[in-house]
């Protein structure tokens, strides 16, 4: 998976879901406190699908290596080469399962034999050897074909060649690792869609087509001798969507199968709106808790309730292109977030494959580039971590000497203490605590609003159990806008944000309606219209934003986490553009 492409097609699959949403007064804070149904003391003794999934749990992707396209091979995407110590770092940091996707597109011969390159093959083998020596779960798949050559499988125009490679392909990879172990299992395709070579097609017909795809894949497989008899095998909803109509049709191809070696996957990336911040979703509010809540329910019910294991081989948000920590979805949020998710998906029985392309763990250091949210991750394997109602406190000069009350969310858990680095806080003179409210004495909070605006304190908070949770003290003042002029490439907003971040911005032309990309609501996406970088005071309007407007007067309204919102305009001429 790469992202760019990803967020189309997650889009694709998610406009329906998102139109049909029903906003809900429900606070996140009170759905998250819901304990779903224990549904396991309900379920007869579980099937070998569901034992091998549930073994599976936790699982992490090798993301952006064997799946990546180009002719330098395994680092044709940046990353560097596979490493056995990166192996060891990722089975030492709780993972028992490791999903290694492999791209085959520009690097098979010609019809009628298709043969993979021997040489990125045996080297792709040597790295699922090094995850099998560590005693990890592997699954390997077909990749990034399914977006090339792959989508054209039975169309109506091809000829059967799509379908005769896909068939190729299986019959090598089936025939090359038929004696490794139960512990390696086979997916059919990643994030299958289909099409015509003149267009798009149906979805039922996309679903029939799938249904060939995985039909072959399980004859191939299993009669290819070896261990792949009794191989576990992994097989996709269209486009590992989980709605209903995808989630019945691969249960239909799965119950014909008669097969009890079979296990559904699907991929999760969150509601949309609030995976790549736009619509002013900003928050880990009840519709996104409630888009967890209905797809992991999908999901169970047309699977794990009848009896077929279940893996999500891929979630995260579609923001996470680089790393989680990014300005996209505010950072505490996304904690939240990945903390009910992963909660919520484990209550259902449901293991968890987590999406990495080299931003999470870096591949050159061993080291997770945000801690915060490998600490959370690793939390989940085994109990709930606790949070703030926000990881960021704005303080303006003048309100420095007043109480701020901070709510927790605590699933079950108690606050244990409060730190400022190594600083233990007292509790009744820095901070009192009743009712899950904590709350900050103003006579702590003005000794540290002084100096230059920006962050003068991280308040760690910990509690019983699950992970620490951070909340910055953030001295700020009001953000300063100037006049300025430049062009449609890529337009800097004169700001100095004085020590304040933007949450998102809306803008709309001068009688009101939305402008911009997706004009069906004035808040524009976070990274796409618009991008911040706090250490040059820079909010840049970007050319994708531009060339979805008319010429004319825009009005920016700018949303900070503060709460604060402050209005711009700016004019666009031709290329040309001017902060009024």
């Amino acid at each position: 998976m790469k992202k760019a492409k990803k967020i189309v097609a997650f889009f694709t699959s998610c406009a329906l879901v998102f139109s049909a949403c029903v906003v809900s007064s429900n606070s996140a804070e009170a759905r998250t406190n819901t304990k779903p149904t224990d549904s396991s003391k309900k379920e007869a003794a579980k099937t070998p699908s569901q034992q091998y999934a549930n073994s599976m749990q936790p699982g992490w992707n090798l993301g952006n290596s064997f799946d990546s396209v180009g002719n330098t091979g395994e680092t044709s995407w940046g990353n560097p080469p596979v490493t056995e110590a990166l192996l060891e770092k990722v089975k030492g940091e709780g993972f028992k399962s490791i999903r290694i996707p492999l791209t085959v597109y520009g690097r098979v011969g010609t019809a009628p034999n298709y043969t993979i390159d021997s040489t990125y093959l045996n080297r792709y083998a040597q790295v699922v050897k090094m995850a099998l020596a560590l005693k990890l779960k592997v699954m390997i798949n077909i990749h990034h074909d399914s977006w090339e050559w792959a989508e054209y499988i039975n169309a109506d125009d091809d000829n059967g060649e799509a379908m005769a490679e896909y068939k190729a392909i299986w019959t090598q990879l089936s025939s090359y690792f038929k004696d490794y172990s139960s512990d390696l299992c086979f997916e059919s395709l990643n994030e299958p869609t289909f099409k015509n070579h003149s267009g798009d097609v149906a979805t039922d017909v996309q679903l029939k087509r799938l249904d060939a795809v995985n039909t072959e894949f399980h004859s191939i497989v299993r009669n290819s001798g070896g261990n792949n008899a009794a191989r576990m095998l992994v097989m996709p909803t269209l486009n590992t969507n989980n709605s209903d109509d995808r989630c019945a049709s691969l249960y239909n191809t799965i119950a014909g199968l008669k097969d009890p070696n079979i296990v559904a996957t699907l991929h999760y990336y969150g509601y949309w709106p609030f995976s790549v911040n736009i619509a002013g979703s900003t928050t880990m509010d009840s519709n996104t808790v409630s888009d967890i809540n209905a797809s992991f329910d999908r999901m169970y019910n047309n699977f794990t309730a009848k009896g077929v294991g279940v893996v999500v081989g891929e979630y995260g948000l579609l923001s996470f292109d680089g790393s989680a920590k990014s300005d996209v979805v505010e950072h505490g949020e996304l904690l939240k977030y990945i903390e009910y998710l992963t909660y919520y998906a484990k209550s259902k029985g449901i293991a968890m494959m987590l999406w990495d392309n080299g931003g999470m763990i870096n591949r050159q250091t061993y080291k997770w580039n945000d801690a915060e949210f490998s600490n959370v991750v690793k939390a989940s394997f085994k109990t709930r971590s606790s949070y703030a109602a926000s990881d960021e406190i704005f303080v303006k000069k003048e309100a420095s000497n007043k109480d701020i009350p901070v709510s927790l969310t605590l699933n079950g858990n108690t606050l244990a203490s409060i730190y400022n680095g190594n600083v233990k806080l007292k509790l009744g003179t820095d901070y009192t605590y009743s009712n899950g409210v904590v709350t900050l004495k103003g006579a702590y909070i003005s000794r540290l609003i002084n100096g230059n605006y920006g962050t003068k304190a991280t308040l760690t908070f910990k509690f019983s159990a699950g992970a620490d949770f951070n909340v910055d003290i953030n001295y700020e003042n009001t953000p300063l806008l100037s006049k300025g002029k430049g062009t449609t490439a890529g337009f800097n907003i004169p700001i100095q944000f004085n020590g304040s971040k933007l949450l998102t911005l809306e803008a709309v032309n001068a009688d009101g309606t939305a402008t911009g990309p997706a004009n069906w609501t004035t808040y524009k996406q976070f990274g796409d219209s618009f991008t911040v970088d706090y250490t040059t005071n820079s909010l840049t309007m970007t050319n994708t934003f531009f060339n979805a407007c008319n010429d004319g007067t825009i009005t920016l309204k700018l949303h900070f986490e503060s709460g604060e919102v402050l209005q711009c305009n700016i004019t666009k001429s031709g290329t040309t553009v001017t902060a009024n």
